[in-house]
């Protein structure tokens, strides 16, 4: 275990770099449900595991999580510097940091999931991947151009959705098409049939697009099915989070109405 009380140590300045999303290849994973969730989903040891001295005295969750975590990865710091490395308003007084799982992309992509064509906010990013996650949606695909994933903000929004989801970055979501045994399903207007009108597969990958721009035309040209959800004439469009949660749980009514 290591103690650290002044902002001056090295160890401290990298924690800053990382906990403000400056070193990519880790992630910082920061409060008490998040910790306990990258526990809970067996996820690799933490690298840190970085504790407020002061309410670690204090909060038995906070001793739950000290006591689960390797004696080499435990950090304890003076309540100042725990609260030079919060991202929120008010922290928990702990914080992992780890490096993100990788995932090797299959010769095929038969089962349902979604693909995320340049989504660039982190709030819908989070909600995004959250609510796959709790629609029964195992695997995310991003292309380049979205949110990065593992970002504080995104992993904040998605509340540990992350650890159940297998999540692929940087795709290149037109050469994957060739992957697909199972129908690509656009969220468009352009050429579309209602989704409560349409005959879904049991399996289809669900693509959502830039919240500004839509789906890249080149996807949309390979997209099988293209759906729009019927609304009042006064919205002009709904969130992209909001759409794809429509979209899903629809699905998931269909081929999961007894679960």
């Amino acid at each position: 275990m290591k103690v650290i009380e002044s902002r001056d140590n090295a160890l401290f300045k990298s924690f800053v770099r990382t906990s403000t999303g400056k070193v990519r290849s880790n992630a910082w994973l920061e409060g008490v449900h998040l910790c306990q969730a990258w526990l809970e989903h067996q996820v690799t040891v933490p690298e840190f595991a970085i504790f407020d001295a002061s309410r670690l005295e204090q909060n038995a969750e906070l001793q739950d999580i000290f006591r689960a975590v390797p004696e080499h990865a435990k950090v304890v710091l003076a309540p100042t510097l725990m609260k030079k490395l919060s991202q929120v308003q008010e922290g928990q007084g702990v914080a992992f940091i780890v490096s993100p799982p990788t995932f090797t992309l299959s010769e095929t992509i038969n089962t349902t999931a979604l693909w995320l064509d340049r989504v660039q906010d982190p709030g819908n990013m989070g909600t995004l991947l959250r609510t796959a996650a709790a629609a029964g949606v195992s695997a995310v695909y991003c292309s380049a151009g979205c949110a990065s994933v593992w970002s504080p903000k995104v992993l904040r929004s998605a509340q540990g959705a992350h650890f159940g989801l297998s999540i692929y970055e940087g795709c290149n979501l037109p050469d994957l098409c060739n992957r697909l045994t199972v129908p690509l399903a656009a969220m468009t207007l352009a050429g579309s049939v209602s989704l409560y009108k349409a005959s879904l597969p049991q399996h289809v990958v669900w693509l959502a697009g830039n919240e500004g721009q839509g789906v890249l035309p080149e996807l949309e040209a390979r997209a099988k099915l293209k759906i729009y959800i019927p609304q009042a004439n006064s919205v002009e469009s709904l969130n992209v989070a909001t759409a794809t949660a429509i979209c899903l749980f629809e699905h998931r009514r269909r081929f999961l109405a007894g679960d």
